[in-house]
């Protein structure tokens, strides 16, 4: 362990997408759609640490602090189309951190999610780091009344993960 949370050995992608009375409902219900809104989350300035493995989902323990990048995006536009992603992008030499970059906007997912592969692509380029692979996971909404748009890419330890 360093600092105060584990250095996390495992990610995961969660997205969804909500309706609220208010921006702040939607992004609970966003949460609450990508499986993790019952949790504390802890916003990550992207950095993916080295070795760590993408896996699938876990239930997490409620009221944990969560380590999370994630891209959010509110409307009170009725029809607009709001859209967020994440790409993670994974070096060849896993020795070295991977990065995640975040993006949201009005606009369809497949647009998104093109322009945050693209900014991953970047950051490993100013890093000097060699690309193995980009992943990126991308939610659109339609608003209705007050809608959100929630995507993530979430840190964690699997000594951590309680049955």
């Amino acid at each position: 362990m360093n600092g105060w949370l584990p250095v996390p050995d495992f990610y995961f992608f969660a997205a969804g997408s909500s309706e609220g009375y208010t921006s702040l409902n939607a992004f609970d219900g966003c949460l609450m759609n990508a499986g993790i809104g019952n949790t504390n989350l802890v916003r990550l300035s992207s950095i993916i640490p080295p070795n760590c493995r993408e896996g699938e989902p876990v239930k997490l323990p409620y009221g944990h602090a969560v380590p999370v990048a994630y891209a959010f995006i509110s409307s009170q536009t009725p029809g607009e189309i709001i859209s967020a992603a994440v790409a993670a992008a994974i070096p060849k030499d896993r020795s070295l951190p991977g990065l995640i970059m975040e993006y949201s906007a009005r606009g369809h997912k497949e647009d998104i999610e093109g322009i945050v592969t693209n900014m991953a692509k970047e950051g490993m380029k100013m890093r000097g780091f060699e690309v193995d692979h980009i992943k990126a996971a991308s939610v659109e909404h339609v608003v209705e009344r007050v809608g959100g748009a929630f995507a993530s890419v979430v840190l964690w330890d699997h000594a951590l993960v309680r049955g």
